[in-house]
């Protein structure tokens, strides 16, 4: 937060629609999570594109987010996803990184791919807007080291059929709970508005099967947690999309279903 926002929040209260949130971490979150059925679910996917992009140099991150566990045994999450950053070639980068229970970063293989930042989690990685990329979470063949999991994060061009291996992640548990997909902006509420579309959320067991939600819980960051009250999500018939800088026309908690599906 700039020393004018600081100047401008102590005469007058948040109001959830400009300047940037005064969130602990900056940022202003919304969320989707689909329910997943009971099962041990080792691989997790979705599609991401971004329909209108970011103009301005702050930090935009869409992911993909599962929980680790092992028979209920939590192991901590991981999130994979586009970034908008600003200290990237064109400002395109991917991410796979995640926490374990006690807020500890959670270690990982070395990635292939450059970073331009020298972040283990964030690489360099040229994605374009309007153009569809599927994230993919799954059990890696090795284990990693200390008696974890290895949970490999890839991401594919949609259009070409190009898959890049981005790096794996160690954490405790066999199987993906709590699957989600979220947008988190570091820009102002007020700053232009950026649309994402998710798509085809799918999980799969050890055996091959999948399932594909055809509906997803909305969740917005609220404003006395310092979250922007112009974010909205809303389905198209494509997926369903989250704006920032919006009329809120889907009220917290909402179920929202696929039109195809209903």
């Amino acid at each position: 937060m700039g020393l004018l926002d600081r100047f401008r929040s102590a005469f007058s209260p948040w109001d959830g629609t400009s300047g940037r949130p005064p969130s602990g971490n900056g940022a202003s979150s919304l969320h989707l999570s689909w329910p997943a059925p009971t099962g041990e679910w080792v691989a997790a996917e979705s599609t991401i594109e971004v329909l209108r992009p970011p103009t301005v140099n702050k930090l935009y991150f869409w992911a993909m987010q599962v929980s680790f566990s092992d028979q209920g045994r939590r192991g901590g999450a991981g999130h994979i996803g586009l970034q908008w950053h600003f200290d990237h070639p064109d400002k395109t980068a991917v991410n796979w990184g995640g926490y374990g229970t006690s807020g500890n970063e959670l270690s990982g293989s070395r990635s292939l791919l450059p970073s331009t930042v020298g972040n283990v989690n964030t690489r360099d990685f040229a994605w374009s807007a309007g153009r569809k990329y599927r994230l993919r979470v799954s059990l890696a063949p090795e284990p990693g080291p200390h008696g974890t999991q290895s949970w490999r994060g890839e991401i594919s061009d949609v259009q070409t059929g190009e898959r890049t291996h981005i790096r794996d992640l160690w954490a405790q548990g066999r199987a993906l709970v709590d699957p989600m997909v979220w947008s988190e902006v570091f820009a102002g509420c007020d700053e232009p508005s950026v649309a994402v579309r998710w798509s085809q959320l799918t999980l799969t067991d050890a055996a091959g099967a999948s399932v594909t939600a055809d509906r997803a819980s909305v969740n917005y960051q609220s404003i006395n947690d310092g979250g922007c009250a112009n974010t909205s999500s809303v389905v198209d018939g494509a997926g369903w999309v989250q704006t920032t800088n919006t009329e809120r026309i889907t009220p917290q908690g909402t179920m929202l279903v696929l039109a195809a599906q209903r």
